[in-house]
């Protein structure tokens, strides 16, 4: 008699789970990132995520803009710029501006491992220039042998000269200019083109900024449909800069002011009516300045001594 024989599959290993996920581990030397379980494992969006786990794969100085981002991932702008501000908010991306050695102003952005850090030189990257060591500086004196205090040194008092406004001491910065002191006529076209295009939401520093344009393309004689229509047609799909900076471009050039209205030609005046007469010979009601025949009349009266 044949021995009986099983179709089920042999039993697990007794430290497998029996349900969930069951990891296959590979030891990776090279081309792996190391993330914090804290950032893979967030809670919220995928796309957050995804959007950190990218950067942090990059190397040093690899543009991170919201153009550049949209080009690797199939997602639009709008996701896109909404987890980077997850990032900022939760502390993993910073924006800063600073100012480089050449006296311009760029803005960095740094991504930490772990929110709160402090930025640290990339391994990676490559080493910076030595700088020039300081002078040394002199010994102090020993204890024994006090220094001699030295006594006040006069400090020469400049002497204005005839003619010259004296120098004041206290230096007041002009303040900023306020949202109040724009024209709010300007203001409200720059406010309505966030229902044409919800892109176009503007700061009030941006405001203030635009609004002495705004207000030439209105003293110009263009109407505010106009201005709207001007500044919202054929906008890209993706912004490189914040919409101010397009706004100012298409303000640049002020038009031309409005051509004042031709004259209407005058309308050629009206004969003066002429009142209605009774003819003295056959009473038909006839037109004339004056009292007499009528035209038929006339005629007959005309006719009679030639036929005579």
């Amino acid at each position: 008699m044949a021995d009986p024989q099983s179709n089920a599959r042999l039993r697990a290993d007794a430290g497998a789970p029996t349900s969930g996920v069951i990891h296959v581990r590979t030891r990776l030397t090279a081309d792996f990132t190391v993330i914090s379980n804290a950032l893979a494992q967030r809670r919220g969006s995928a796309v957050t995520v995804g959007v950190a786990v990218y950067i942090l794969s990059l190397p040093t100085g690899t543009p991170v803009s919201i153009a550049a981002l949209c080009a690797h991932f199939t997602e639009g702008e709008i996701l896109i710029s909404r987890a980077l501000r997850e990032l900022e908010t939760a502390g993993y991306l910073e924006r800063r501006c600073e100012r480089m050695p050449t006296g311009q102003i760029r803005t960095r952005t740094y991504f930490y491992d772990v929110p709160g850090g402090t930025p640290q030189p990339d391994p990676d990257d490559p080493p910076e220039p030595p700088r020039p060591r300081k002078p040394p500086t002199v010994p102090q004196a020993t204890a024994l042998a006090p220094a001699p205090t030295p006594g006040p040194v006069p400090v020469p008092v400049p002497v204005p000269q005839e003619g010259a406004p004296a120098p004041s001491r206290e230096v007041t910065e002009s303040p900023a200019p306020a949202l109040a002191d724009a024209d709010p006529k300007a203001v409200a076209v720059l406010a309505s083109l966030r229902r044409v295009d919800p892109r176009l939401v503007l700061s009030e520093r941006e405001a203030v900024r635009l609004a002495p344009a705004v207000t030439a393309w209105l003293a110009a004689g263009v109407v505010p449909s106009q201005i709207t229509a001007h500044l919202t047609a054929r906008l890209p799909d993706h912004f490189l800069t914040r919409p101010a900076g397009i706004l100012a471009f298409r303000l640049r050039e002020t038009p031309l002011p409005a051509p004042p209205p031709a004259p209407l030609p005058l309308a050629p005046g009206r004969p003066a009516v002429l009142p209605f007469q009774t003819c003295d010979g056959c009473e038909r009601a006839f037109r004339a300045p004056q009292p007499g025949h009528c035209r038929d009349c006339r005629r007959r009266e005309k006719a009679l001594p030639s036929a005579a």
